[in-house]
């Protein structure tokens, strides 16, 4: 295996939604473990601490979309802090929402761009997040960040995007709840998709494998976003946005054991823990051996506990 040095980036982001809560989240990661894990791996570790969000003037309470200027704000400092780490070595964002996505995968095309590779990105999530400010019903801005870093129009008052990721570049896997605008937008776009039943019929490993061949062909750099809700809500509750119908814990490691054995995952995204709702930690924790099998453990290197 080889040996990474990994950023640990907490992105206590919380503004992308109107529910509470995932700005424990990167904490959340640090006590069930994270850091002991990519260590005991042999990987170098640099635990960067929790970032906070540029200046930035109070968002109105009733604005229709909601905290658009803290959200522009953490925008700002993430996609600098992924332009920055990249070239070090693998950022590993520790979220918050799901709206950190709209920083961390911009950077992280800068950054691509920079050195003169194309970006691709796996999105492992129940939804597309596909929408912009203005097709969103709720307004809330965790719901906007691929259509942000594809190059949407209408996200007014965010940093320009210098580097759009090209929609043939991003994979979707793992979607069961997508609203109509989402859908019609989709379908007109180039993204590859696998919703549940794609994944029920055909298997996860196909689609992911083909994937991650292109991005070798390319020789392109790849992020890897994975959001709680990709996995069923029965394994991993602590989710504000709970979707039946998940993926079992056994597809989330196989995902991830393909992605280390792939060896082209260069950053990667943990969203929408919000510790508020978990039980005892499982959620944390199974996020956590995730992000271990991505980085090289093999689910049969974990010692079995005995609750005897």
């Amino acid at each position: 295996m080889t040996q990474k040095t990994c950023f640990l980036i907490g992105a206590p982001v919380d503004s992308g939604k109107r529910r509470a809560g995932c700005l424990m989240g990167p904490d959340a990661y640090r006590t069930a473990g994270l850091v002991e894990a990519l260590s005991g791996l042999g990987h170098e570790v640099e635990d960067l601490g929790n970032l906070s969000p540029a200046p930035h003037q109070a968002d109105a309470v009733d604005a229709p979309v909601f905290a658009r200027n803290e959200t522009i704000a953490w925008t700002e400092t993430l996609s600098k802090v992924a332009m920055d780490t990249m070239a070090r070595g693998l950022p590993v964002f520790l979220g918050g929402d799901h709206s950190l996505s709209l920083g961390s995968v911009a950077g992280v095309a800068d950054y691509a761009a920079s050195v003169g590779r194309p970006l691709f990105v796996i999105w492992l999530d129940a939804h597309t997040d596909f929408h912009t400010p203005q097709s969103s019903d709720s307004g809330n801005l965790h719901g906007t960040p691929v259509g942000y870093f594809t190059g949407r129009s209408d996200f007014d008052g965010f940093p320009a995007v210098a580097n759009p990721v090209p929609e043939e570049n991003v994979c979707m896997i793992g979607l069961r709840s997508v609203d109509t605008p989402e859908r019609l937008a989709l379908e007109a776009s180039n993204i590859h998709r696998h919703d549940m039943r794609d994944i029920d019929e055909n298997g996860i490993a196909g689609p992911l494998a083909r994937f991650l061949d292109r991005v070798a062909a390319a020789n392109g750099l790849l992020h890897v976003s994975l959001d709680v809700d990709f996995l069923d809500p029965s394994v991993a509750p602590a989710v504000g946005t709970t979707v039946p119908g998940g993926a079992t814990v056994r597809e989330g490691h196989l995902v991830c054991e393909m992605l280390h054995d792939s060896g082209l995952m260069t950053s990667l995204d943990l969203v929408e823990l919000n510790p508020f709702l978990d039980e005892r930690g499982r959620t944390a924790h199974l996020m956590v051996d995730l992000c271990a099998s991505a980085l090289g453990r093999r689910v049969f290197d974990r010692p079995t506990r005995s609750y005897n």
